[in-house]
């Protein structure tokens, strides 16, 4: 019997139109993301970075790249653009001289408070076209994908 009849799909064109439902769908919202933080002055790491300390507080330099997915190389070159904009400082621990913490300034602290609510309204805009329930039902399923796929 030929699985593949009138308007059914087989499992593989269903995972292939899947992704690419998938993908559109990431990039449209990243798109209003990326934007958002662009007009901040800021690219995405760096928001990623300052929103990360913002909601967590002082974090070490390694832990912030595990957080924000970008190598340790890279974290360095984030902070110290940061550091430079005076929206971070770097503390040395107490307890461990080779550890060391990235913690908002008083600066840093009031720009991500007044810009935070704004990004936050974008990325809810962007995904507007769903309700709650179906924002729900989205969320667990991407879960359970992101897991399938590790």
């Amino acid at each position: 019997m030929e699985e593949n009849k009138g308007n059914l799909k087989n499992n593989d064109e269903l995972s292939l139109d899947l992704f690419i439902v998938l993908a559109r769908a990431y990039n449209s919202v990243m798109s209003h993301s990326i934007r958002s933080v662009q007009s901040f002055g800021l690219n995405s790491t760096e928001f990623g970075v300052l929103d990360l300390l913002y909601h967590k507080g002082p974090q070490p330099l390694q832990k912030i790249g595990e957080k924000v997915l970008i190598s340790s190389g890279n974290i360095t070159y984030v902070v110290d653009k940061l550091q430079n904009k005076n929206l971070l400082v770097r503390i040395a621990s107490p307890d461990d001289r080779r550890v060391i913490f990235a913690d908002l300034t008083v600066e840093g602290r009031t720009f991500i408070e007044e810009v935070f609510p704004q990004h936050q309204n974008t990325i809810v805009h962007s995904v507007g076209g769903l309700d709650v329930e179906e924002k729900k039902q989205a969320i667990e399923l991407l879960k359970k994908l992101g897991l399938s796929a590790q």
